[in-house]
């Protein structure tokens, strides 16, 4: 099951966020002012970031993280599917499909895109069973503010 984050979440948000920054699956750990700001930024508004939870059989299994934009290269909106995270005992039951489904679904988008780390190839496998290709442009970034 997948169900919107709620304020109840908090805690869980941020162990699980924690435990996903401190994995194999991500470049560098975050501080958890950033984990924080996150969770405050879903609980204002879904305008930038919106965020679900994973649940099997009544229990919290993982969480995933969702933003949009409109690309005028993609004709609408592109959802970009920022975190998914699901505890190791929960995986490869089904839940990444579902979280998959569920953002492929949401109303008005035409796009979807992620990052993964070149070393997840359990991620990349799941990726490409769901139809996703690397995509033709090299990504850069600046960071303004650590």
């Amino acid at each position: 099951m997948i169900r919107k984050i709620k304020p109840s979440d908090r805690d869980t948000f941020l162990k699980l966020s924690g435990m996903l920054y401190a994995s194999d699956a991500v470049e560098r750990q975050i501080p958890e002012s950033n984990r924080e700001a996150a969770f405050d930024e879903l609980m204002r508004s879904n305008d930038y970031l919106d965020g679900v939870i994973l649940e099997s059989g009544g229990k919290i299994a993982g969480y995933g993280l969702t933003s949009k934009m409109y690309s005028q290269e993609a004709g609408g909106f592109v959802l970009w599917l920022e975190e998914l995270f699901i505890l190791p005992e929960y995986r490869s039951k089904g839940l990444g499909g579902e979280f998959f489904r569920y953002a492929e679904s949401i109303p008005g988008i035409v796009r979807t895109r992620l990052e993964v780390e070149g070393k997840n190839a359990r991620a990349i496998s799941l990726y490409k069973r769901l139809g996703y290709k690397e995509g033709p442009y090299m990504q850069m970034m600046k960071i303004l503010r650590a």
